[in-house]
């Protein structure tokens, strides 16, 4: 367990991931960071060097030269932790690191523990809670539009909005309880109107908050893209294509994909997760059913569908009566009208009329470029991508969020029955409560136990 408050310990950790590599990162954080260095440092005394400086020397263990190292010096608040810090860069070999690190436990160092250094950067104002957690995130990163929305929220961007919104509570909050102090003058400070209007403005906020958290959560997790169609309409040979490589097995044999196959592609900065199913039929195969029934399950859980047909073998009206057995209102989708190197054109006009449509082979790896195009045109088309609106991608927020808007829509239930003031305060400080658990304002010790333990060792 981190502990719940600063101490003056000097924590060290590797800071570079483990195993073999060019350099590797050691990361000293706390009061005797910089002489415990020094104690081991054969170059230039670190004591007496400005912050931000680079140092070449040697890492010596009484007459053993361990290592040649370049040491970077952080001298604190202007540090990432506010504390003194001493990054070492040496061979990334985990023998050296290994010594390099039981030799600055010996001079009076202690193991950081998971998240501990930005724990610290927390605990010491560096940046608040949400911020702290986008350093996380930050790192999971895998596309261009998670590194982009962590990126917002690490500089603030979110913290500012959720700030604001408390700011603004707590101004009517004041009023309120002081009017509780004049009581038996029965005078009113807060304006009533005034209130209700915030509450209501404040409301609308919290809620487009709240709805991009779904589109925010798809794009943390990646976008689940649902292949669906029947037996033999090309699934399969599609995965194979989208992610390059023979993922799925491919038969001319209807019904041979009898499970969920799934595999991530990066596609114009945005995961995808693509899912390649079972081909909706009626079967009495008893495993085939099974595969259908789950076929069913992931469109029910999709964030995108993919619909495949044989553009050889079906007529508008039989794609017609298939979508209508699909059942996908409000589900974004594409018809995806495959093996098109072997339509007629009069088969290949008598779809033209249909609305997200895209012709393709995927067997000869045609219109994939269209295909992806379109996918991420029906993704960049939810207005949460559009702008510079703020996504929330975090559980604990979105809870948060949820908590505020129920203490909120208390506040103005209690604005209608004509409640005293001191009933209006006790849930005015509810939701400031949840924002601040938030931003940090108003933590508890498990709560931060359980947000940095999931950190990496070194950060």
């Amino acid at each position: 367990m981190i502990p719940s408050t600063l101490s003056n310990d000097t924590i060290v950790a590797l800071a570079t991931a483990s195993g073999h590599g060019a350099i590797a990162v050691i990361r000293l954080s706390g009061p005797d960071a910089i002489p415990l260095v020094d104690a081991v440092f054969k170059g230039k005394n670190l004591a007496h060097q400005p912050s931000h400086t680079l140092h070449f020397g040697t890492i010596r263990e009484g007459d053993q030269i361990l290592d040649e190292v370049v040491v970077s010096l952080f001298k604190g608040p202007a540090s990432y932790t506010k504390e003194d810090v001493v990054e070492v860069s040496c061979h990334g070999s985990p023998f050296i690191t290994e010594q390099l690190i039981k030799l600055f436990l010996k001079k009076g160092a202690r193991l950081a523990l998971p998240g501990e250094f930005t724990k610290r950067a927390f605990l010491n104002g560096q940046f608040d809670l949400a911020q702290a957690e986008a350093v996380a995130d930050l790192i999971a990163s895998d596309s261009a539009l998670t590194h982009q929305i962590a990126m917002k929220q690490m500089r603030g961007g979110f913290s500012a909005e959720i700030k604001a919104l408390r700011a603004q509570l707590i101004h009517f909050a004041s009023m309120i309880e002081l009017e509780l102090d004049f009581s038996e003058e029965d005078v009113e400070f807060a304006d009533r109107a005034g209130l209700r209007r915030l509450i209501t403005t404040l409301q609308k906020l919290i809620s487009d908050l709240l709805q991009s958290f779904e589109m925010g959560n798809v794009l943390k997790h990646g976008v689940a893209t649902v292949i669906a169609g029947k037996p033999n309409a090309g699934k399969s040979t599609l995965l194979n294509a989208l992610l390059n490589e023979e993922k799925a097995i491919v038969s001319d044999i209807p019904g041979t994909t009898r499970d969920v196959i799934e595999d991530e592609a990066t596609l114009g900065g945005i995961r995808f997760r693509f899912i390649d199913t079972a081909g909706l039929r009626e079967t009495l195969d008893t495993v085939e059913a099974i595969g259908v029934a789950r076929t069913k399950e992931q469109l029910q859980k999709a964030a995108v569908v993919l619909y495949l047909f044989d553009v050889t073998s079906t007529s508008p009206a039989q794609l017609q009566e298939e979508l209508q057995q699909l059942q996908l209102p409000g589900v974004p989708h594409l018809l995806l009208a495959n093996k098109k190197d072997l339509a007629t054109p009069q088969q290949l006009e008598s779809f033209e009329h249909l609305e997200n449509l895209v012709f393709l082979s995927a067997g000869q790896k045609e219109g994939l470029e269209e295909l992806q195009q379109a996918l991420l045109a029906l993704v960049h088309a939810n207005e949460a991508l559009t702008g510079d609106r703020t996504i929330v991608t975090n559980l604990r927020h979105f809870q948060g969020l949820q908590k505020t808007d129920e203490a909120l829509q208390e506040v103005l239930q209690g604005l209608d029955n004509g409640l005293t003031g001191d009933w209006l305060a006790s849930d005015i400080r509810r939701s400031l409560y949840y924002l601040g658990e938030i931003t940090g304002e108003i933590t508890t010790d498990d709560l931060l136990d359980n947000i940095f333990t999931k950190f990496c060792i070194g950060k």
